[in-house]
């Protein structure tokens, strides 16, 4: 096999080569347990909101929504305005317990219905009308690259808001996996291969690879002398979890997780699939967060939830919804300062164009957990007029 056809047919193709200096760092940091840790959940394809959390004494969501509004028999009221969906019920022991946060009517400023666009503005936190080619967690990871400034992305490709100019995360699916590829004899063969390094174009390459084949075994190394015995239910969401809470529990010297849950872009008979969604999206939260907690984690770690946008209030004839604009975020963690439902929530009837206004930049949020969570010695979110929305 040549040297390139390997490269390309392994897991390293869209992980480690990703991470030079990362990986660098990561090897040569201590382990530091107390050390607060951020997870990102992403519902990729917009999540539709209304059904998550539900007006369920607004009459104007059952006359919008005559085929899929969620049936009072099945939402647990949490105040006298919004109501659970019971395909969530799992999390709502973390809710009445102060260790669960909701925050109504997030959104930005003209906001763009297309799911890369604005993805990539929650991704880079930028402006609607500007184009950033850095993430919000990558430029964490830049502006602290002294200290303790890692990110791993439970995938097979590295989301654009865990890459900085300097520093990137790493991203993997299967841990045992990139181990076997970089314990292999011909991989062996490119690492102690120093020609390898003056190949032209390649060279780059190789020295990456070189730099990642020590720090992949760290990692491993670590993580594997961690039992992981947890219940946990069976899906790959859960799965994935399970891996994270793992990583956390091995004391590598890691920050920032981020995991992605893909389906929710509804538009047709949403009414199912979106309850199905939920249901994995919250028995595999519940599982995570209690495993953390036996474990003595729960209280460093920080879990935030969103999606690229909303859906629009009205349903569409598909029996499903279509793009919208603002909804909610989820926080999770034992050391929240603000609990609850945070906000006030977006009117039915003023809507911008069918859709619901925001009145959370959700840049405020990431202030907030990029000053007080990670304490992170530059300001990430330049834009003063934002400011800064306290949940931790």
């Amino acid at each position: 096999m040549k040297r390139r056809d390997f490269i390309k047919t392994t897991s390293l193709a869209s992980a480690s080569l990703l991470i030079p200096d990362f990986l660098k760092a990561l090897g040569n940091t201590k382990p530091a347990l107390n050390e607060k840790k951020l997870v990102v959940i992403q519902l990729s394809g917009g999540n539709d909101w209304l059904n998550t959390f539900i007006p369920y004494t607004n009459d104007t969501y059952y006359k919008l929504r005559k085929k899929i509004a969620i049936d009072k028999n099945n939402l647990t009221p949490l105040d006298n305005t919004l109501a659970i969906n019971n395909s969530l019920i799992s999390l709502k022991p973390f809710f009445d317990s102060g260790e669960m946060s909701v925050v109504n009517a997030v959104g930005y400023p003209n906001p763009d219905r297309s799911h890369f666009r604005s993805m990539d503005i929650w991704h880079t936190a930028s402006k609607s009308n500007e184009i950033i080619t850095t993430g919000w967690l990558g430029q964490f990871l830049d502006a602290n690259c002294t200290s303790s400034r890692e990110a791993i992305e439970v995938d097979d490709y590295l989301s654009l808001a865990l890459k900085g100019e300097k520093y990137k995360g790493l991203a993997f699916k299967n841990l045992d996996q990139l181990y076997k590829e970089v314990n292999t004899p011909f991989f062996n063969d490119i690492v102690s291969a120093n020609s390898m390094l003056n190949e032209g174009n390649q060279g780059y390459l190789y020295k990456t690879l070189i730099d990642a084949e020590s720090n992949i075994k760290y990692i491993y190394e670590k993580n594997k002398v961690i039992q992981n015995n947890a219940n946990y239910p069976n899906n790959n969401f859960a799965k994935q979890l399970k891996n994270i809470a793992s990583l956390i529990q091995s004391n590598i010297d890691t920050k920032i997780y981020y995991i992605s849950i893909a389906g929710f872009d509804t538009h047709v008979q949403q009414l199912n699939n979106h309850n199905k969604l939920l249901q994995n999206y919250a028995e595999s939260v519940s599982a995570f967060i209690n495993d953390l907690k036996q474990n003595n984690l729960f209280n460093n770690t920080l879990i935030f939830t969103f999606s690229e946008f909303g859906r629009r209030v009205e349903e569409n004839a598909s029996q499903g919804t279509d793009h919208g604009t603002a909804g909610n975020v989820i926080l999770f963690s034992g050391a929240l300062k603000q609990k609850g439902l945070l906000n006030t929530l977006p009117s039915l009837t003023d809507l911008d164009n069918g859709d619901l206004k925001f009145s959370i930049d959700f840049r405020s949020i990431y202030k907030n957990i990029l000053q007080n969570w990670l304490q992170t010695t530059k300001e990430i979110i330049g834009d003063r007029s934002i400011k800064t929305f306290e949940i931790v």
